[in-house]
């Protein structure tokens, strides 16, 4: 079976029909506000991540890999769907995916329309919810709570409050595992896509006190960071960073560290819950023949650019980490440093399995990365926060051009941390070809719609 798989990926299955039998299973875990802070990226020598680590040693590690949306929703929405923020309109929280995706379009539809049994479980779309004919089954979450209870939203980041009694299983990940790794026991005479969506680093920071032994609030270390990071920001930046909002409130309450501390250890929480997941997939039966693709729907800031949560275009909210183990193609421990978006898993999945990949999905397959990390590549990750402000990201490159006509721009190679906006004496003409040439309307919420959620 693993000969006959590498032959058929290979030549990307472009001129195969495959039975159910030979087509390659696909484990899909999406992880919620998990930044670039796991310990095989090194970004941050705080953090403890051995299983994320470990399926990182299982195949390739894309070191530059970034969200398509820095939010929630329209991440989700613009992977699951195929279509960038500036084709669907979903730009923002609070849009309402299911308005910009009709029933059968979605990355899981193909699958499931492909013959392939389909389940998920947790946070694939926003608020765990999906569409239901597009799946074979999906986790019930019914009154499984994303924090535990008796947890509110701020406690263990603007709020000093431990909960001493809270177990493992008081989390709906807990619970979505378990649900995955029942499907994975199962041999199966279809294929299989299986979805875990962790909720977990997502606000609350709270997890179990057993994880944050490792992290003790006296070694906490606060990121790299200078005083006067906004001097050269454009004021369309400055808005997106709001510093008056989170970061004041911290540097008046003294809590930046302690607020780091816990978004580690609730990492750490996730981490264990990877761990499972990965304990049960290496007892399934049908592990030889199976493709894992671990993402995040973006990143996280902690006070970088006095700046926090996500909602913004820097590199802190924008990378992620992204994981592909795909047998016969991927190497073990291998990395990559070409630059690549969300909007690649949805193309890439469907040119490794073989299923029809619909005509309204964009972004880039990057089956040549996956089998050549040093392969030439063309292509920047894009990024887009609000319908006009964009970022564009190659290897070594950030440039950013907000809605009225502003910019950044920051050399890797000297900058890693963004410091210094160069974007006043820069040549940027180059940038420019990859911004889009039209952009749909922003939805306008209407007034008994739900504000956008932060």
């Amino acid at each position: 079976m693993t000969l006959r798989f590498l032959t058929l990926v290979t030549v990307f299955f472009s001129t195969l029909t495959l039975t159910a039998d030979d087509r390659p299973n696909v484990l899909f875990i999406a992880v919620d506000d998990l930044n670039h802070w796991v310990s095989h990226l090194g970004r941050n020598s705080q953090a403890k991540t051995p299983n994320i680590d470990r399926l990182a040693a299982m195949g390739i590690t894309f070191t530059n890999a970034h969200t398509a949306v820095p939010a929630c929703e329209p991440s989700r929405c613009a992977l699951m769907s195929g279509r960038r923020p500036w084709v669907s309109g979903c730009y923002k929280n609070g849009h309402a995916w299911r308005k910009y995706q009709k029933p059968g379009e979605g990355l899981s539809a193909q699958f499931l329309q492909a013959g392939y049994y389909v389940s998920g479980a947790g946070k694939i779309y926003h608020q765990m919810d999906v569409l239901n004919e597009e799946w074979s089954d999906y986790m019930d979450k019914g009154n499984l709570s994303g924090n535990g209870p008796g947890v509110d939203k701020y406690d263990g980041y603007h709020i000093e409050k431990t909960f001493p009694d809270l177990k493992d299983e008081d989390i709906v990940d807990w619970h979505s595992v378990d649900y995955c790794v029942e499907r994975l026991s199962k041999k199966r005479k279809k294929p299989y896509f299986i979805a875990c969506g962790l909720y977990k680093p997502h606000l609350a920071f709270v997890a179990p006190r057993k994880y944050y032994e490792d992290f003790p609030l006296d070694k906490i270390k606060l990121p790299p960071h200078i005083e006067n990071d906004l001097d050269d920001i454009p004021p369309a930046g400055i808005k997106m960073a709001n510093p008056q909002a989170d970061h004041a409130k911290f540097l008046k309450s003294g809590r930046w560290k302690a607020a780091i501390q816990s978004y580690l250890a609730t990492c750490a929480y996730t981490d264990m819950n990877v761990g499972r997941l990965l304990d049960a997939f290496e007892k399934s039966p049908d592990r030889k023949n199976t493709i894992i693709v671990f993402w995040s729907d973006h990143g996280w800031s902690l006070g970088e650019k006095q700046h926090w949560r996500k909602f913004a275009l820097w590199e802190e909210t924008t990378r992620i980490p992204m994981i592909w183990v795909t047998p016969g193609v991927t190497k073990p421990g291998t990395k990559c440093s070409q630059p690549v978006d969300t909007m690649s898993i949805y193309p890439t999945l469907c040119s490794l399995t073989g299923v029809k990949k619909p005509d309204h999905v964009s972004g880039h397959d990057i089956s040549v990365l996956l089998q050549n990390p040093k392969a030439k590549w063309k292509h920047p990750a894009i990024t887009t926060h609000g319908r006009g402000n964009h970022s564009v990201r190659t290897a070594n490159e950030r440039f950013i051009r907000y809605a009225d006509g502003s910019e950044e721009y920051y050399d890797h190679t000297k900058d890693p941390y963004e410091w210094k906006n160069l974007a006043a004496t820069s040549d940027l003409s180059r940038f420019k070809k990859w911004l889009p040439k039209k952009e749909v309307a922003s939805q306008v919420l209407k007034k008994n719609s739900k504000k956008p959620k932060k």
